[in-house]
């Protein structure tokens, strides 16, 4: 057993902690959350901040020593680590590819996917499309979203159609796209290899994608009137100034898919990927060295005087992860008190009462997971305190990581949007225009992909067990022992 593990089991046999008092960190966190987030329009980063002295307070109530607490927030620093990495080679691949001008061939093509009748299909495809490639729902909101509402309501569609098919594609891609901070956020804290868990989310996903795309087709294809083809038409000349497009340029993120295909680890994956969008841009673009730099670190920057083209073209770079870094660390240095203390074993012995079998167990994460999102308004924190709070019970009832991650992605990912007060409803509202009453019920992917998650988990279709583990105390299955478990022992 590693001593960091035996550290954890030791604290737990130590200190006792009431319900009560365990809960006291997480009551207080929830309630400054809604107010410091909902009431003053600020971020999460203190509120957790805060949340974190209460349960410092409370451990130390309880008997652990600075010293002890300390350690504990390392520990739960240390359990983000491989997501940090990972987010911060997405912020180099973003800005490599917008630099490289493989987005914007990825966009050009796209467009010419949209037709009237089957506008909300297009929409959804190439809202996949972006945010695959570049693994962010907002970036891709804020951008072909924006256009896609204009586009969508001058050919006389429901605004919230339109926002609900946006929304879909969104957060398909980021669901699904490696370069997706909450995907690699979801597996990093579950422990979970990337790729498996990109690969077992595809089981929910795809199923909800093919059915939101057959409804979208079924409402499309009532709808009459005809493209802004001049819109389109400018759209597409600007970005042919100022990138130049080639298929050849599509060959990046099929090489990356490939590599994924192939079981290639994310961190040599993607360090390819950025690689290349660096090359694409200086010799491809034309760009000098400095410029490619430039993109990697602050970000890629472009003023061609359409609007939509510099909204879509500016962004990426590491710089531009920073406040998911910032905002991981913070939360962990929570959850690690919460973790190590032992308050969330207190915690959990009340929920697991209410946890009979694997249908209850992924049902109660993904509801953990939502409500977590309206408590706390914020999609990150609907990841990062459930995984913490279910991942020994995983592990005891003898269940594949990858069940957990998806679950957080299902119950946490897709259901933020549905929170009017939650920062993605905020955001969606600031920029599409249309309120979650308006658009959630066409908000397909995101209303489907949960519901199948909990069938699947009571009918046990797609429910992976844990490969060559033994049985434990009361028949439970033992997890297997890592290859790095295994050297420790």
């Amino acid at each position: 057993m590693r001593k960091a593990d035996q550290h954890h089991e030791d604290n737990s046999k130590q200190l006792e902690f009431s319900f009560f008092w365990a809960i006291v960190p997480l009551v207080v966190m929830i309630g400054i959350m809604l107010y410091t987030v909902v009431e003053l329009k600020q971020g999460p980063h203190i509120p957790l901040i805060v949340g974190t002295v209460t349960a410092a307070l409370v451990a130390i109530k309880t008997g652990f020593s600075w010293k002890e607490v300390e350690e504990m927030m390392y520990k739960g620093i240390r359990l983000a680590l491989p997501a940090v990495v990972i987010i911060i080679l997405v912020g180099l691949i973003i800005g490599s590819w917008m630099g490289g001008g493989i987005v914007a061939t990825m966009i050009f093509y796209g467009l010419k996917l949209l037709s009237p009748t089957y506008f909300l299909v297009a929409i959804c495809l190439i809202c996949s499309i972006v945010s695959l490639a570049i693994g962010s729902s907002w970036s891709t909101m804020g951008t072909i979203g924006v256009a896609g509402m204009g586009i969508g309501m001058a050919m006389g569609i429901s605004p919230g159609m339109v926002a609900g098919a946006v929304i879909s594609g969104a957060y398909f891609g980021d669901k699904l796209s490696p370069l997706s901070d909450t995907t690699n956020l979801a597996s990093g804290l579950t422990d979970t290899d990337l790729f498996d868990h990109i690969k077992h989310m595809l089981w929910t996903t795809i199923p909800a994608l093919i059915i939101a795309l057959g409804i979208y087709a079924f409402l499309g294809s009532n709808v009459s009137g005809a493209i802004d083809a001049e819109q389109i038409a400018q759209t597409a000349s600007v970005m042919q100034e100022s990138f130049l497009i080639s298929p050849w340029l599509l060959l990046v993120p099929i090489i990356v898919i490939g590599m994924v295909a192939l079981k290639v680890p994310a961190v040599p994956a993607l360090v390819i990927g950025a690689v290349l969008g660096f090359l694409s841009q200086v010799y491809i673009q034309g760009d000098d060295a400095t410029a490619a730099l430039t993109a990697l670190q602050e970000g890629y920057a472009i003023e061609t005087g359409n609007a939509l083209v510099d909204a879509l073209f500016n962004g990426g770079g590491l710089d531009s992860m920073m406040y998911t870094v910032s905002m991981t660390i913070v939360a962990m240095t929570f959850g690690g008190i919460l973790e190590y203390s032992g308050m969330l074993k207190a915690i959990m012995n009340q929920l697991l009462k209410l946890i009979r079998s694997t249908g209850s167990l992924i049902a109660s994460t993904i509801g953990a997971a939502f409500l977590t999102n309206a408590s706390c308004a914020e999609q990150y924190i609907s990841i990062v305190v459930p995984s913490r709070m279910f991942a020994g019970t995983y592990r005891k009832m003898g269940l594949a990581s990858k069940n957990l991650s998806r679950a957080l992605e299902d119950g946490g990912t897709l259901t933020s949007v549905f929170i009017p007060w939650n920062t993605c409803g905020v955001f969606i509202f600031g920029t599409l225009g249309v309120g979650v009453l308006e658009y959630g019920p066409y908000a397909l992917l995101n209303l489907l992909c949960p519901v199948i998650s909990i069938i699947y988990a009571y009918t046990g279709l797609t429910i992976a067990k844990i490969e060559g583990g033994g049985r434990g105390e009361g028949g439970m299955k033992e997890p297997a022992k890592t290859k790095s478990e295994l050297q420790h022992v």
